[in-house]
């Protein structure tokens, strides 16, 4: 294969990589605010458990991204 096509095979995998986490993202905080909004007594461990939930996505995306990179 040649390099530019493997390169481009790379960064399209990595912008679909980085556009799933920022849609699960948005997901995880758009769920959480509802339910915050819903039970406002729950508010902490709502929080708590919203950016745990996105540090998951975050480093599921990050190793994704490497693994795109590496292969590319």
């Amino acid at each position: 294969m040649l390099p530019l096509a493997e390169f481009s095979t790379a960064a399209l995998g990595a912008g679909i990589t980085i556009i799933g986490a920022g849609i699960g993202i948005g997901m995880v905080f758009f769920s959480g605010l509802q339910s915050i909004a819903r039970q406002p007594e729950l508010q902490a461990k709502l929080q708590t458990q919203m950016i745990i939930g996105a540090a998951f996505i975050e480093g599921a995306a990050l190793f994704a991204l490497v693994i795109c990179l590496m292969k590319g």
